[in-house]
């Protein structure tokens, strides 16, 4: 066995621990002395808290006082490398096991780093030794993955870490896994003391309902596809993007390949800095596409599901959530990777395009993680759906729409109030189509100098008209889709019509005096 002089050196990391870090490996050592040998700990820190910094300080902290190995597994081969480099940085001697790693001097290590996947195989095979593992620590330990090796482990010190004590299966809760849960500082006490930065949250309201959810208990790729690769979600995009983003280092979280890639297509053509990365990337094109994105002003990177951890870019300005899901951990990741600090940024921005603010709260609202962890069953199904969600929603024009209807005081129709005050007047549920249509010919006429003009805006109130009407027939509780597509003809046909036919008299009800014909 290796001698723990040759193990752990003096620490070479310049990194010094901060006072609530040293606080949390205080709290974890005393439950290395009170707990029995086998207890299973789970620790939670938000992202950009310092979990690598921490456990790697344990690890130091415990060879030197244990005489028993330890073995720290990642679910990724690049958390391994980082991991790895971080021990060594604390001055830990430490062996990669990944699938080409020769074990013949495995005596010759105190400490392993190992993916999850690899570790099993060489378990399995029984090329690794874990009788001397006093201590296992597990990093992004809300993945289901590790639970596999547990059996191996049956009499070691298990130390789970995460951002988010929230299994990522709901089949497989972590408090039947884990023993307890140690919660260390919050998001807003992190921001408070200048460790993490500020986030400037803005939502845009989006039709969620026609996304559907998989067997993993998340929006399924292909329903998403359709959404986001829908020219108004792609135009809604690029305008929330000018309005808050532009020239900022940006970025774009997608689910699935396809969308990012129509993503990239449409910034590009704008004459946008913009670069896309997904998981079938090599190595070397990973390597390039991120050192330009880092060294890059104003660069935008658009992704799929390859950011959200093992990634840290602290130039990040902006990060904007091109998708919906209904994961919390996938939530606060991606959210996570712009909240480091440097000396110039104490603040970024996060424009949520699927309505993720509604569904789980604020980034870095206070959640009781003791709760969640004890009945996340509980979490979940209080987790507002999203029609439910939609029905909060108030149509806002864009802005280039809303100047086409600059001489209206106000564009907007209350059908949810408009629908109560038909009940009470005892009067049939479509006197509210009655009367949207009224407010939407007003406020035509209104911008119209002809009847051309008039029909024309009909056309441009598309995305109005779709949202009163859905919102409609869910006051009516006859929300088919059959019924909606109908109804959605139905208005604007009599709407035009109406328009076509009136159009003389409506203008001059409205202005004071008839249309100026042009001679």
């Amino acid at each position: 066995m290796a001698d723990i002089s040759d193990t752990v050196q003096d620490k070479r990391s310049d990194k010094e621990l901060y006072s609530y870090q040293k606080g949390a490996i205080d709290r974890i050592f005393l439950a290395f002395e009170e707990a029995p040998d086998d207890y299973h700990l789970l620790y939670q820190l938000p992202t950009g808290g310092g979990k690598t910094v921490i456990f790697s300080e344990i690890v130091r902290q415990y060879l030197k006082t244990h005489k028993k190995k330890v073995l720290v597994m990642t679910h990724r081969v690049e958390l391994c490398k980082q991991t790895s480099n971080m021990l060594t940085e604390f001055g830990v001697k430490n062996k990669v096991v990944n699938s080409t790693a020769n074990l013949d001097d495995q005596n010759d290590y105190m400490c392993f780093v190992a993916m999850v996947e690899t570790l099993n195989n060489r378990l399995l095979d029984d090329v690794l030794d874990v009788s001397g593992v006093g201590l296992v620590i597990i990093d992004e330990a809300h993945y289901n993955s590790f639970t596999k090796i547990f059996k191996f482990f049956s009499k070691s010190f298990l130390l789970g870490v995460t951002a988010t004590p929230l299994s990522s299966n709901t089949k497989l809760p972590m408090n039947e896994n884990y023993n307890e849960l140690i919660a260390g500082e919050t998001i807003q006490a992190l921001i408070e003391n200048e460790f993490l930065a500020k986030a400037n949250m803005y939502a845009y309201n989006v039709g969620l309902t026609s996304l559907t959810i998989g067997a993993n208990g998340d929006y399924t790729v292909k329903s998403s596809e359709d959404l986001y690769t829908s020219t108004g979600m792609l135009t809604k995009l690029m305008q929330a993007y000018d309005q808050r983003s532009k020239g900022k280092k940006t970025l774009i979280f997608n689910n699935g390949i396809n969308t990012s890639l129509y993503v990239y297509e449409s910034f590009k053509q704008a004459g946008l800095p913009i670069m896309h990365l997904d998981n079938t990337a090599s190595k070397k094109q990973r390597a390039y596409i991120l050192d330009w994105f880092k060294h890059t002003p104003g660069a935008i990177l658009s992704s799929v599901s390859i950011l959200t951890t093992g990634f840290d870019e602290p130039t990040v300005e902006s990060i904007i959530l091109n998708r919906a899901t209904k994961s919390l951990t996938l939530y606060y990741q991606m959210i996570g990777r712009g909240s480091r600090i440097l000396k110039d940024k104490s603040e970024f921005d996060v424009i949520d395009l699927g309505n993720n603010f509604l569904r789980f709260g604020p980034w870095g609202a206070d959640l009781d993680w003791q709760k969640i962890f004890r009945n996340p069953d509980t979490f979940l199904d209080n987790l507002l759906e999203d029609e439910e969600i939609e029905s909060f929603f108030k149509y806002e024009m864009p802005e280039k729409l809303r100047a086409k209807f600059s001489k209206s005081k106000d564009v907007y129709f209350d059908v949810k109030a408009a629908y109560v005050d038909v009940l009470r007047s005892d009067a049939q549920s479509k006197e509210v189509l009655a009367r949207s249509m009224d407010q939407h010919t007003h406020i035509i006429i209104e911008n119209s100098e002809d009847v051309y003009d008039a029909l024309e805006l009909v056309d441009l109130l598309n995305e109005d008209i779709n949202f009163r009407l859905k919102q409609y027939t869910k006051c009516i509780s006859k929300s088919t889709y059959s019924f909606l597509s109908w109804l959605k003809t139905d208005y604007r046909t009599r709407l035009k019509s109406h328009l076509r036919k009136n159009f003389n008299t409506l203008f001059e009800d409205v202005h004071g005096h008839p249309p100026v014909e042009e001679e």
